[in-house]
């Protein structure tokens, strides 16, 4: 995959110290991933790169919405998202990138793509099970809600259909009372 370049940090050029870069994420980059689950997205990333003299941390943060469909009805809605992640980058023979939040990159590297971090965060985000606002609180009028409704099964309303049980199982049940 290609890397965009607008996500790629230049720290050679950097003083020790904080750094804070900021971006703003839409749909177009997570079509660059070929990531197909997000409509729309509207995502503000802040990242804080501490340059120390041996190793580098990143702090990101992401907050932002993207929209989606919920798994109920299939109706699309914003989902708000936020998330937070601590890099630590140092230094060493070969590119590693086996722990989660640990990267080492070769000597002699002048410049860190974070493009990946940021779409893991977003992705991460969003719940496993998305549901629409207006299913929760029942403002939400669709025609899945009401074909759902109807076809759910009824709970019993009133006893007159347990007399209608087979007179073998109450005996069974004064066993059960009896002790």
């Amino acid at each position: 995959m290609k890397a965009l370049k607008e996500f790629t940090i230049p720290f050679v050029g950097l003083k020790i110290g904080k750094h804070h870069f900021e971006y703003k994420v839409e749909q177009t980059f997570f079509e660059h991933f070929e990531y197909e689950d997000f409509n729309d997205a509207a995502i503000n990333v802040n990242v804080v790169l501490e340059k120390k003299t041996t190793l580098l941390e990143l702090h990101f943060e992401i907050s932002g919405w993207v929209n989606v469909n919920c798994d109920l009805t299939n109706e699309p809605y914003n989902q708000t998202i936020e998330n937070e992640f601590d890099l630590v980058v140092k230094f060493g023979d070969d590119y590693n990138d086996e722990h989660i939040d640990i990267l080492i990159i070769p000597h002699g590297t002048y410049e860190i793509n974070i493009q990946q971090y940021i779409y893991e965060l977003a992705i991460l985000a969003v719940p496993i099970k998305r549901v629409h606002p207006g299913v929760e609180d029942g403002t939400l009028d669709s025609e899945i809600l009401k074909k759902l409704e109807e076809l759910s099964p009824k709970l019993k309303e009133n006893k007159e259909e347990e007399e209608d049980i087979d007179p073998r199982w109450n005996t069974l049940k004064k066993l059960l009372t009896d002790k």
